[in-house]
């Protein structure tokens, strides 16, 4: 007999493998957000192996569906990109919270998992903390060397400090861990030692 949260997992996974975008990880070819979902658990892991379920669960759901509602639906430009996200997290917290409920999860700890993918009380809450380190780790471990190739080295160099800004020691650590090569690593150091 499965727990609800083995339920909820298993519903955020469901809907996490409806996403057409694909990616290609060691052969397999599978949905990205499924993929972005276990990196994340993954870091979670390294991050605090024994979190509680509510923060797996956010964890786990914090893109919930997020390709449906895609970046250029809001305009291109500073404001259009916080006004995705902050749509974007109300969004995905208000369906997490829902299939929680739905899974058999007291409505106390669906609302915690909705209010962690918010991301309240970042700088108070160690487990928004945390997730804000998974989020920040998984930037830069899955989607740094795409992105810095987009953006102008002065962007990017600003974007990393604001990332590193958002971490804590224990993500910095984490970070600092990883294996990054070639222009990456260069950025990366750059942004650190500037």
């Amino acid at each position: 007999m499965s727990t609800p949260f083995e339920k909820a997992l298993a519903a955020i996974d469901a809907a996490h493998a409806l996403d057409p975008n694909l990616t290609t990880i060691d052969g397999t070819t599978i949905p990205y957000e499924l993929h972005y979902a276990r990196k994340c658990t993954s870091y979670l892991e390294k991050r605090v192996p024994n979190a509680s379920e509510p923060l797996r669960l956010a964890i786990r759901a914090q893109h919930f569906r997020r390709w449906e509602v895609p970046r250029d639906s809001y305009p291109m430009t500073k404001p259009g990109y916080h006004a995705w996200r902050t749509f974007l997290k109300k969004r995905q917290a208000e369906q997490a919270a829902a299939l929680c409920v739905e899974a058999g999860m007291s409505a106390a700890d669906a609302e915690r998992v909705a209010a962690l993918i918010r991301k309240e009380d970042l700088k108070q809450d160690e487990e928004t903390q945390v997730l804000e380190d998974v989020a920040c780790l998984v930037f830069l471990d899955d989607q740094f060397a795409a992105f810095e190739k987009e953006h102008d080295e002065e962007k990017i160099v600003g974007i990393l400090r604001k990332t590193w800004g958002k971490m804590s020691e224990a993500g910095r650590e984490l970070a600092l861990g990883m294996e990054m090569e070639g222009r990456p690593r260069e950025l990366v150091e750059k942004a650190l030692n500037g």
